[in-house]
């Protein structure tokens, strides 16, 4: 069984190691960007950052591809991170810890950052070697990938002259990734309103945990369960029997995350104890049946609260917010009638945020239609009008189409049937992947996208495999090569 002090002696898992130890969460990647930059210099590399703060780093061709096409190599510098209940990490500052079990790499209660770290390991160490052959290399690095694409958005492509583009953001070996989902993050906010409420009430928090959580693009299929749709049902179930004041909502961390917690704050009389607790256990039993089979460990708890306050919600607003979670849109709308098991549009009520003057919610929607992408956010937009909440569209970027003709498509299938002795899966995804953005900013690039496995992205627990790994740098490393 491998260990990391030799799982470190390959270039890859050497550099992926120092990856996990700088903070690099979406919006703050100051820090692997300068390590990016310490890079290019260390190796005397030509480098640039634009004005957006995505790297790029050139290496010119080996001997015999000078009159190769160029090639762009690309990953993204940012991570979602997620915690669990058990792990006091502080992700602005503190590395992600990790175990080998296996053929694994595994961060137990943290996500591990393998996307896209794994890409941006994989790319620094064919950018430090002379032991491979390639056409001239344009590595790009881009920022907050995970959090809007805006490094892709924005991206300046005076600094890129190659016409093909490698994507290293997939997340299953031997699957080529030639078309994904577009998407758009939808806002929703209502004005807090208060009104003052009588101490001697019994005040709860009302807590969601259990569920795995995971990709809202990739699992999204899976049926698992959404916090933030379980707690706004089960309020629902509460304040439609008991006289109750809501205090306090929040849940989700991540828009793009399958939210695993959730919780709020209510009051009510303590005449009513007995009866609710009563309620909680009957709505568990509903969630087991629901959602055994997927997420076995999901759990509605009532615990009685250790702050008392003298202002809750109005009732009006409560009773706003409680609707409008319950009737937004959630999880897969539509199925692709062209491609057999492939999601065609979905949307994740990811984010609800209690602020000091707003309750926001945020919700994630993807499609490989743009018309279906509107349709699905015009049902958002209604329901926030009849809620009486504010909407608007935080970010939104295009889908990846279908390209008739690839050459670079052509050279991985081969690369990949002469190394494994298998044909390369070409498929279109679910998941947003910055090459449609690529399209509008670099042009009508060639692209394909490629990874190993992993599992549990975007939340706690994720793991890669090593394995695999080592099999997709091969085949990565063999692409460039074919591409005299």
């Amino acid at each position: 069984m491998r260990n990391i002090e030799s799982l470190l002696e390959d270039r890859v898992f050497y550099y992926f190691d120092k990856i996990t130890k700088i903070p690099r969460e979406s919006f703050h990647e100051e820090k692997i960007r300068q390590f990016l930059i310490d890079f290019a210099k260390e190796h005397n590399l030509e480098f640039y950052t634009d004005k957006i703060g995505n790297v790029i780093i050139k290496k010119e061709a080996t001997e015999g591809y000078a009159e190769s096409d160029s090639i762009i190599l690309q990953g993204h510098m940012d991570m979602v991170c997620e915690k669990d209940e058990e792990s006091n990490i502080d992700f602005s500052n503190d590395p992600i810890e990790y175990k080998i079990e296996g053929d694994r790499i595994v961060a137990e209660h943290t996500t591990l950052g393998a996307d896209n770290g794994i890409a941006v390991a994989m790319i620094l160490a064919i950018l430090e070697s002379d032991e491979y052959k390639h056409p001239k290399i344009e590595a790009l690095f881009t920022v907050n990938e995970e959090n809007g694409m805006t490094g892709a958005k924005n991206l300046e492509n005076k600094y890129l002259d190659s016409k093909m583009l490698l994507n290293i953001d997939s997340e299953d070996e031997g699957r080529g990734c030639v078309s994904c989902a577009g998407g758009q993050r939808d806002l929703i906010t209502f004005k807090k309103e208060y009104k003052e409420i009588d101490e001697s009430l019994d005040f709860y928090d009302l807590i969601v945990s259990g569920l795995k959580g995971g990709h809202s693009g990739q699992e999204i299929h899976k049926g698992l369960g959404n916090s933030n749709k379980i707690l706004a049902r089960s309020l629902y179930r509460i304040f439609d029997k008991f006289d109750s004041e809501l205090i306090q909502i929040e849940g989700g961390a991540k828009p793009n995350a399958i939210p695993r917690l959730a919780k709020a704050k209510i009051a009510l009389s303590a005449e009513d104890k007995i009866e609710l607790q009563k309620l909680i256990v009957e709505i568990n039993g509903e969630l087991v049946k629901e959602l055994g089979k997927v997420d076995p460990d999901v759990r509605l708890n009532l615990e009685v609260s250790k702050e008392k306050t003298n202002r809750a919600f109005t009732d009006d607003l409560a009773d706003r917010i409680i609707k409008l979670i319950n009737i937004l849109p959630d999880g897969v709308m539509s199925m692709s009638k062209n491609i057999e098991g492939l999601v065609e549009s979905s949307v994740n009520v990811g984010v609800i945020i209690d602020g000091d003057e707003d309750v926001e919610i945020i919700t994630n929607v993807r499609s490989q239609l743009s018309s279906l992408k509107d349709n699905i956010a015009n049902m958002n937009k209604i329901a926030a009008s009849l809620c009486g909440a504010e909407f608007e569209v935080q970010s939104d970027y295009p889908a990846w189409e279908y390209k008739e003709n690839s050459k670079l498509r052509d050279i991985a299938s081969n690369c990949y049937k002469e190394i494994t002795g298998e044909e390369l899966i070409l498929e279109e995804i679910h998941a947003g992947l910055e090459c449609g953005l690529f399209k509008e900013t670099i042009g009508d690039i060639d692209m394909l996208s490629v990874g190993p496995d992993m599992d549990g992205v975007h939340a706690p627990g994720e793991n890669l495999s090593i394995s695999s790994t080592e099999r997709v740098f091969k085949f990565v490393v063999k692409i460039l090569e074919e591409l005299k």
